[in-house]
């Protein structure tokens, strides 16, 4: 089922780009990201509540309160810097830089989550820097 979800989440940020990218025109970058962000705020609040996970809250540790804080700074961080570089550039250029998040992402997850880095790995993120290059030149 993992896939399916996988799936999904890559047609969605596919639309998120285009959608982002018409409805950007003459809005500070800035400001359509917190319009962004308080849609997507609502959206998650309403599946929790609508899952009933909202019991979860009061058995979540302080580490976990600590990265999950930690992500979304990292997530606002992204966003703003996304949305300024998809106003001032081309779609079809600044989201095949942002999925070199892919590589960074391995790299990241070899160092800090002792993740296997293995050859095939390790020539899938040639592939996608080299497809990034290709793209964008």
């Amino acid at each position: 089922m993992w896939l399916v979800f996988a799936l999904l989440s890559a047609v969605f940020a596919a639309l998120t780009s285009i959608l982002a990218k018409v409805g950007i025109k003459g809005v500070n970058s800035n400001l359509a990201t917190a319009i962004r962000t308080v849609v997507v705020v609502i959206m998650a609040w309403g599946m929790v509540f609508l899952t009933h996970a909202q019991d979860g809250i009061s058995g979540i540790s302080k580490k976990s309160w600590i990265f999950l804080i930690l992500s979304g700074l990292a997530t606002g961080a992204s966003w703003l810097c996304y949305y300024h570089a998809l106003q001032t550039g081309e779609a079809s250029k600044v989201v095949p830089i942002d999925k070199l998040s892919v590589v960074i992402t391995l790299v990241l997850a070899f160092v800090f989550l002792h993740e296997p880095f293995t050859l095939k790995s390790l020539i899938g993120c040639i592939l996608i820097a080299a497809g990034t290059l290709l793209m964008v030149l």
